[in-house]
């Protein structure tokens, strides 16, 4: 498999990256540093096209492909714009955005899919709960049909964008006795009756994408709002963490690729003993597992966007090794770019800091590393 660029990639790469270094960067840190999500950030990225990238141009978006939209994740990371802010635009993209558009009925693409290519409508995806994380068929979140509607009862938590979204993809259960297969996902507007969100957490990482809890109160969802049959919510579940634990961490390639080149520069500029301390040995092995890590990621990320424009839907186990590995070997070396840095890699101030506390989700969003070693040992020993 040839996993090169083409011409017309690489211009479109340069591109992005240099919108993302000229116009994006520089907003960055101040949002970090209050933890707050941008509106200028988020109309920054609608204004170049990258929140609606995988939608077809007819529902306003730009028709990328799902390499394209790798290379676009990539570019930005690479960019130095912040993990929070590049983690709210994949929640409302492809796990509010990407759901509907290959899920939903016609009218329901062309009533919200315009809207958050633009922009205009900013979305997330809600299954986590308090009582239930990467034990997603455990959700207690329930909807019952009355009428033409559906009334729905619980909470989620840690959910991205939620106290900025206007809409989002709920999964609640039908009934609680068929476990997975009892589970419905609904296209949820903020303005409906019995919806409502907690006050945004304060969080180590990726502080500039909004999180918080949800709560459903006799949450009342049109009918035409129900997401494809009852019941089928689990596979459009499981396609949203595909997503997940995938390409959604495209990101981190181009974060790595920017940690890796900063910290290059600074083994060059800093001297000890005598000597730069790029001569080193200690100095030089962290280097060469930054780059390692960089290569098998990126590999890896890419070879799962290939895989998804040609149809084919990832087994569990080939997610989960590129998920797992994102988040336990991605962790350490944003760990030795800061040790390399040494004092100056504790502050603020350089950006290896707010690196390594981004990168911490990795190891716990989208399923945490420990899941991720059931998933995979739980394959390999059938």
């Amino acid at each position: 498999m040839d996993f090169s660029f083409s011409d017309e990639q690489r211009m479109f790469r340069d591109t992005i990256y240099r919108y993302g270094k000229e116009e994006i960067t520089p907003l960055c840190e101040e949002a970090d540093l209050k933890g707050e999500f941008s509106y200028e950030i988020w109309n920054k990225m609608a204004t170049m096209g990258i929140l609606g990238l995988p939608f077809p141009e007819e529902l306003g978006g730009q028709g990328a492909d799902i390499v394209s939209c790798c290379i676009a994740g990539e570019a930005l990371g690479h960019a130095g714009v912040d993990g929070g802010s590049l983690l709210a635009m994949g929640a409302h993209t492809y796990l509010c955005g990407e759901t509907i558009f290959n899920f939903g009925t016609e009218d329901q693409k062309k009533k919200y899919i315009p809207k958050l290519a633009s922009g205009e409508w900013i979305g997330c995806m809600g299954i986590t709960e308090p009582s239930c994380g990467s034990d997603a068929a455990a959700l207690r979140t329930t909807a019952v049909k009355k009428g033409d509607k559906y009334i729905l009862n619980g909470s989620k938590t840690f959910i991205t964008n939620a106290p900025v979204a206007d809409v989002m993809v709920v999964y609640a259960t039908v009934d609680k006795s068929k476990k997975h297969e009892g589970i419905t996902a609904f296209i949820v507007e903020k303005d409906f009756p019995g919806f409502s969100t907690g006050k945004p957490f304060h969080k180590m990482g990726m502080r500039a994408s909004a999180t918080s809890e949800v709560f459903f109160e006799d949450c009342e969802v049109p009918e035409e709002n129900r997401l494809g049959k009852e019941g089928l919510g689990w596979l459009m579940a499981l396609s949203s963490v595909e997503w997940d634990r995938s390409t959604l961490l495209s990101p981190a390639v181009g974060a790595s690729m920017g940690g890796l080149e900063e910290c290059a520069r600074y083994a060059n500029e800093r001297y000890a003993f005598g000597r730069p301390i790029r001569k080193f040995q200690a100095i030089q092995h962290k280097i060469a597992d930054m780059k390692v890590f960089l290569e098998v990621i990126r590999l890896s990320i890419y070879r799962v966007a290939s895989a998804k424009d040609k149809g084919v839907m990832l087994n569990p186990l080939t997610a989960a090794v590129s998920k797992l590995y994102v988040g336990d070997v991605g962790l350490k070396t944003a760990s030795d770019a800061v040790q390399i840095f040494g004092g100056y890699g504790f502050m603020h101030e350089y950006p290896v800091e707010r690196g390594f506390r981004d990168t911490k989700l990795g190891a716990i969003g989208g399923g945490t590393s420990e899941v991720m070693k059931m998933i995979v040992s739980r394959i390999m020993l059938m």
